[in-house]
């Protein structure tokens, strides 16, 4: 039984009392959003995880991406995020690796954390395929379906799969005149699968039998999209809109069927085109939740793309957005590390902030409301606790302190609150 079939059934689970709770909304709302696909509730029935409700009506949710690479296999390091994650305030972890015994990595990651936690399934499939037969793009559908299904068996919460990426599609960007190509990992795998066997991507040709394992463990499908323009000269193309369309059949598909679906979104789009892309998805998907990285507003600021991205993921917010997946200064640069991951989760919560700010949330005006007063009075110990860091402004204040200590040191005696 799924958190979608309970809802439709008139049942307010416990995980919907706790996100009504944490939303200060009344409990059936909630199971009127669940059961119409509006909201979802990634949660594994196998794992004890903290509830997190994603989707309108609901303050927007942050995700935060961890994981090995090849050429960086370090679990302690991958804990460290996991806790820093939790520390700094992130609505769910996805664990993106592609290094080391990623079964092990997964099961460390969620011995730390009772986040949600999400996987990409065709990482791990690639390396499963190139391990047997020496090449990625000679996966087999049995690798595909028991990877997917061992991963649900383990507890992971939300999987995101590149169902999208089917033949027409594929064709589709051939003809387009694409600086970047495909630049979703996972989307690449299976769009060179597709070319090479001339056949179709067996994520959508077996679309019911996917569901029926998802469905058996609650898994959310995260709709994956395989198509996403990776620059700004790239984006909103029809490649992008076509993978979209077939994206929001498939949450029809996930509906009637009782498993949760959300769908992903664009990485990299110029400010002006954001809202667009947000309307469009809110009317091909029939408001299903949606989940985007930033979107980065500019390619031009590596090192930076929190920042960018902050920017992007604030207006998207305001305009949709349910989900907010971080980026880190090391986004198109290296693999992150701890003071990246906490530099990513707090320009994410940056940018949810405002947008719940902007859209009138009410929880996030109460905040707003107490660190007004807390700063109107002086009360900086307040003011650190409230902050999403609070060591970075008290390490501030005390490395140049005012000599009035109600004060800070820009105006001291000459605070217009002290006039």
């Amino acid at each position: 039984m799924t958190q979608m079939i309970d809802a439709k059934n008139n049942i307010i689970t416990e995980e919907m009392k706790y996100v009504a709770k944490r939303e200060g909304m009344d409990p059936d709302k909630i199971r009127k959003l669940v059961s119409k696909g509006y909201v979802v509730i990634p949660k594994n029935i196998h794992r004890a995880t903290t509830p997190v409700g994603i989707g309108d009506n609901l303050r927007t949710k942050i995700n935060v991406n961890i994981g090995t690479s090849p050429d960086c296999v370090d679990i302690e390091m991958e804990i460290r995020k996991t806790k820093i994650a939790n520390k700094y305030g992130a609505d769910a972890i996805m664990d993106l690796s592609t290094g080391g015994d990623l079964s092990e990595i997964r099961k460390k990651i969620m011995e730390n954390t009772d986040l949600p936690i999400g996987t990409v399934p065709i990482y791990e499939i690639g390396v499963i395929s190139k391990e047997k037969y020496g090449s990625i793009i000679d996966m087999d559908e049995d690798i595909i379906f028991n990877t997917i299904e061992k991963q649900a068996k383990e507890g992971v919460d939300f999987m995101t799969l590149h169902c999208g990426i089917t033949k027409s599609s594929v064709d589709s960007l051939k003809k387009e005149d694409r600086i970047m190509g495909i630049v979703s990992r996972g989307g690449s795998f299976l769009a060179a699968y597709i070319v090479h066997h001339n056949r179709e991507n067996p994520l959508y040709s077996q679309f019911d039998y996917l569901l029926e394992i998802l469905k058996e463990h609650d898994v959310t499908l995260s709709l994956g999209d395989g198509m996403r323009p990776g620059c700004l000269w790239d984006n909103t193309d029809r490649p992008q809109i076509q993978e979209l369309i077939i994206l929001g059949e498939l949450v029809d598909r996930c509906r009637e069927t009782g498993v949760q679906v959300m769908v992903e979104g664009p990485g990299h789009v110029p400010l002006n085109n954001i809202e667009a892309n947000m309307r469009i998805q809110k009317s091909i998907c029939k408001n299903a939740p949606f989940y985007v990285l930033g979107p980065i507003v500019t390619d031009m600021a590596p090192g930076y793309d929190h920042i960018t991205s902050a920017i992007g993921g604030a207006i998207a917010g305001y305009a949709g957005a349910n989900f907010l997946c971080y980026v880190t200064p090391a986004e198109h640069v290296r693999l992150m590390n701890e003071e990246d991951v906490k530099e990513g989760i707090i320009a994410a919560k940056i940018a949810a902030q405002a947008a719940d700010v902007a859209k009138g949330n009410k929880i996030a005006w109460e905040m707003e409301k107490e660190m007004a007063i807390a700063r109107k009075n002086h009360l900086w110990d307040k003011q650190f606790q409230l902050a999403f860091d609070k060591e970075k402004p008290k390490r501030m204040r005390e490395e140049l302190p005012s000599s009035n200590e109600k004060a800070c040191s820009v105006c001291g005696d000459l605070c217009a609150l002290l006039v």
